[in-house]
């Protein structure tokens, strides 16, 4: 199905964004170059104007996302900022190939139909029982949990399409002279694809890039470590919370208006039983997924268990980290089976990963660290200090998680938390305040786009399905967006000095 995701409007304002963007980044570049900044070094100097243009590309997306950051690495060396060694070090690091293996186990995933399986078997479920809000339920947290573990735009786009089959065939019966279901519902439906495909993001560090962009600036600036099962006690409660939020919303301003759906479960076990039996690939993958996620789970088990401070903990953790965890589970699918003489993928199957992303966080991962040394990060951090007095770390995190969720807003989430992450740190380290805590707070405020259709493209591909006006998206995703940054402040304020 081909899918128009913008209106005439929306797609006039991304041209003059990124027409903008090409004019604007240039010129700032020219601009900072050229003012006089006696309290940055020469490098820091040269530095400030990379960063201010390649922002500006992020933000008005004139350029690809990867492009852009291979932009600013490549001119970082042409302007003798830093040694090409140096600045593309951060492509090779260990979080590098945590995206890597998670990518080719949700590429195997979503080839062979495990997602798939897994949502036509929970929407089929007795206790749905054909009504409304329960199926709106199933079908959110079904999202949200599939969008914890693959890419949230890949989530979405599966889901879409099961969502539109269950609003075809309710538009049928109402046609055929059944009860007649309330248009809001539609909408409702659509959104809960987009919204809970987001949040589930949150549960663990592979959800989405930015959990794993923010792991990187957390662990390089600051020096702590959160391995998969710390991050999965803080982003588990964080998705559920606000997972249930969206459904108390969207329920209740979306009904139905009707309180069964006669047929629908029909028409899910027919599509379930249209799946077939259990293939040899979906068995591999789902065996090479287990391990991985094992793998990923068990230092955190043992940390508990044992202690942090036992032998069995620290093998763990050095011998198996989240990236060779990942790697493992993906060079399962290599070996194991996926039939009819194949294996459960081959490399022209997995080299269709998003290498986008990966390009992305490694240059915005350049510039953060370069921004550090170069001492560009501390002058910025002493500078905003004395612009936004913010010296209690409460109101230091709830500024900037709503500071990441607003640029979110306008930009991707990527984006986002590779511009606001590395600065959040050095403002907390200038103001003598815990850098952990606003951090976090940035790296999940950063996946909080939820009013725009240019906002993420899961947005973006449920309003191109024409069920869902411009002003209800704003509307709910405003609420949305201020409910879930008061969930993160309230949850990584309570939750963090329990993983610490």
């Amino acid at each position: 199905m081909d899918i128009e995701p913008l209106s005439v409007r929306e797609q006039v304002f991304v041209r003059l964004r990124e027409r903008g963007g090409f004019l604007l980044a240039p010129i700032l570049f020219a601009l900072i170059l050229a003012w006089p900044l006696p309290e940055l070094e020469p490098r820091a100097h040269r530095l400030a104007a990379v960063m201010a243009a390649v922002v500006v590309l992020w933000v008005t997306e004139a350029l690809a996302l990867p492009v852009s950051a291979l932009m600013g690495a490549c001119a970082c060396v042409v302007l003798r900022i830093a040694p090409a060694k140096e600045v593309f070090a951060p492509f090779a690091d260990p979080l590098m190939f945590l995206f890597i293996g998670s990518f080719i186990l949700a590429r195997a995933i979503f080839l062979h139909g495990l997602d798939r399986r897994l949502a036509f078997g929970v929407l089929a479920l007795r206790w749905i029982d054909q009504r409304p809000n329960r199926i709106l339920f199933a079908f959110g947290a079904v999202t949200a949990f599939i969008s914890a573990w693959i890419s949230n735009t890949a989530t979405t786009a599966m889901m879409y399409a099961i969502g539109l089959a269950i609003l075809a065939f309710l538009s049928e019966q109402r046609g055929a002279g059944g009860a007649a279901l309330d248009r809001r519902y539609a909408a409702g439906l659509m959104l809960m694809t987009s919204f809970s495909a987001t949040i589930g993001g949150l549960a663990t560090p592979i959800g989405t890039p930015p959990n794993i962009i923010g792991l990187g600036f957390i662990r390089n600036m600051i020096g702590v470590e959160l391995p998969f099962f710390k991050w999965l006690m803080i982003g588990g409660p964080m998705a559920i919370s606000m997972f249930l939020l969206l459904y108390a919303c969207l329920n209740y301003f979306c009904p139905a208006g009707i309180a069964r759906l006669e047929g629908s479960r029909e028409l899910l076990l027919g599509e379930r039983g249209r799946l077939g039996p259990w293939t040899a690939g979906q068995r591999s993958t789902l065996l090479a997924f287990s391990v991985a996620a094992i793998l990923w789970i068990l230092p955190g088990v043992a940390a508990l268990v044992a202690g942090e401070t036992s032998s069995v903990y620290r093998t763990l953790v050095a011998c198996v980290p989240e990236s060779i965890a990942a790697l493992v589970g993906a060079l399962l699918l290599f070996l194991l089976p996926g039939g009819g003489g194949r294996r459960a993928i081959n490399w022209h199957q997995a080299k269709d990963i998003d290498w986008g992303v990966i390009l992305l966080y490694g240059g915005g991962f350049s510039l953060g660290v370069l921004s550090t040394t170069t001492g560009l990060a501390t002058a910025v951090g002493k500078t905003l200090t004395t612009w936004i007095p913010l010296d209690e770390s409460l109101t230091l995190l709830a500024a900037v998680t709503l500071i990441a969720a607003t640029i979110s807003q306008v930009t991707s989430n990527t984006a986002a938390a590779n511009i606001i992450v590395p600065i959040v740190i050095m403002v907390a380290k200038q103001l003598d305040v815990d850098p952990l805590e606003p951090a976090l707070g940035a790296t999940f405020g950063a996946s909080l786009g939820f009013m725009l259709p240019v906002s993420t493209p899961c947005n973006a591909i449920v309003y191109g399905s024409g069920q869902v006006p411009l002003r209800l998206m704003i509307r709910y995703g405003f609420l949305l967006g201020v409910a879930g940054s008061a969930v993160v402040v309230t949850l990584v304020r309570l939750l963090l000095p329990l993983v610490r």
